[in-house]
């Protein structure tokens, strides 16, 4: 075998943890399989001497300057699983500059400002991996970048949050509220103690402007994201999507469309929505993440497993240190970043989709056809109407019904000004809850 390969590691937390302990668990496998070694030439920390458990390396190797861990001539991968903004970018662009690959997990940074990165790679001819940014152990990226590049991808629907998966497919197993279910979350660990980033949506916007970039060719960043989170998410609306035979559940969503000069575009956003219970993501339950991505030539393909936790994301990152170990060696890189495409992305009150729309009205003649005239007014076709009593309506309101309404597709702006109007309407008491509808429900 050659010399060895090189590895700086920066930070050693629940991922960092288990990439050291799999380094050291599959050392020979992983040294036949590159034709190499691989050598952990230093570890980069917050704190030195924080309790990390029986990790199999010498305490020697733990250092708190990192970015003098990846200036060092013996280093040839870096390997980021600090997560954030800064410093992790400055890092990474100093380590790629000077010629060395960089296998990350850091999806925030990618989604921000991926462009740096890719720039910087550029810059250093050095590899740019980063399978462990979106949906953990589950081979994706890499098929998005690889496999499918004599393709055309024209959708990618995707869970790739397990906490909000968790959260909803309790609330639908048994009937509990938001609250009760992300109580549930948190005890069993699936949920941080601030899950903001979660439950609002971040993550999976972050995720899915990393799968948007690969499927189209284009540079998209989170801003350019839709996003929606799942607080709003009632009981009654688990309710009411089983009635229709659907499920709720926390989706992003990547399609190529066109614009009203017929110019190519593409639209990418995260929000609740209602899938019928055939689709193929409807039975994806508990934490698991899974991907359904629509070729030309493919046709449809899923991708299904553990989206998230130590041992899962430390696989996809240490699959990516064998690539660029393999590219090192050989003396090549991997195809750069390909954004040839750069699609404009499509406005969210462009996208074509369908509504779940909640009434409390009051129960008197007419009430049906002025309700009917506001969704004709924004050009809304309507699908179904489902009419019940609400149990006696509100003090002083007299009797109260219920209208629940499932629309065709149309623009979301036309859409959102429907229920704009509605909420002003005097024979409306409130609007109680607005969903999106994809799939044929």
């Amino acid at each position: 075998m050659t010399s060895p390969v090189r590895l700086a590691l920066l930070g050693c937390g629940t991922v960092g943890s288990e990439v050291v302990r799999l380094l050291h668990a599959q050392s020979a496998d992983l040294a036949a399989r590159i034709g190499a070694p691989l050598e952990l030439a230093g570890i980069a920390v917050r704190r030195l001497g924080r309790d990390r458990g029986a990790l199999p390396v010498d305490e020697a190797l733990f250092t708190t300057d990192a970015l003098g861990l990846i200036k060092r001539d013996d280093v040839d991968v870096v390997i980021e699983v600090v997560g954030g903004i800064e410093p992790a970018r400055g890092w990474l662009v100093e380590a790629l500059r000077a010629g060395k690959s960089v296998v990350t997990a850091n999806k925030a940074l990618l989604a921000e400002d991926g462009a740096a990165l890719h720039d910087a790679a550029a810059e250093g001819r050095a590899d740019l991996y980063y399978e462990a940014s979106v949906a953990g152990a589950i081979p994706l990226l890499r098929p998005l970048r690889d496999s499918l590049h004599g393709d055309r991808v024209n959708r990618v629907t995707g869970i790739v949050n397990g906490t909000t998966n968790f959260i909803l497919s309790a609330m639908d197993a048994t009937g509990a509220g938001f609250a009760e279910a992300l109580e549930e979350a948190t005890a069993l660990g699936y949920a941080e103690a601030d899950p903001t980033a979660d439950v609002e949506g971040f993550d999976a916007a972050a995720k899915a402007a990393i799968l948007a970039s690969l499927a189209f060719h284009t540079r998209i960043t989170a801003a350019d994201v839709h996003r929606e989170g799942i607080t709003e998410v009632t009981a009654a609306d688990v309710a009411s999507a089983k009635a229709m035979g659907c499920t709720i559940k926390l989706l992003c969503i990547a399609a190529r469309g066109r614009d009203t000069a017929e110019a190519e575009t593409v639209s990418v956003r995260v929000h609740p929505a209602m899938i019928p219970l055939t689709h193929p993501l409807a039975s994806v339950g508990d934490a698991f993440n899974a991907v359904f991505v629509e070729a030309e030539a493919a046709g449809q393909l899923m991708f299904y497993g553990r989206g998230a936790g130590g041992a899962p994301t430390a696989s996809a990152v240490l699959g990516d240190v064998v690539a660029v170990a393999r590219n090192r060696l050989a003396g090549v890189r991997a195809a750069s970043e390909s954004a040839y495409a750069d699609l404009a992305v499509r406005p969210m009150g462009e996208a074509l989709t369908r509504y779940h729309i909640s009434l409390d009205v009051a129960d008197r003649p007419g009430v049906l056809a002025s309700v009917a005239g506001v969704f004709a007014r924004h050009e809304v076709s309507i699908a179904t109407v489902r009419q019940g009593s609400t149990g006696g309506g509100r003090p002083g309101s007299g009797d109260d019904a219920e209208l629940v309404i499932v629309t065709h597709v149309a623009p979301d702006a036309a859409l959102a000004a429907t229920v704009g109007e509605l909420r002003g309407l005097d024979i409306v008491g409130s609007v109680t809850s607005v969903l999106r509808v994809e799939g044929e429900a």
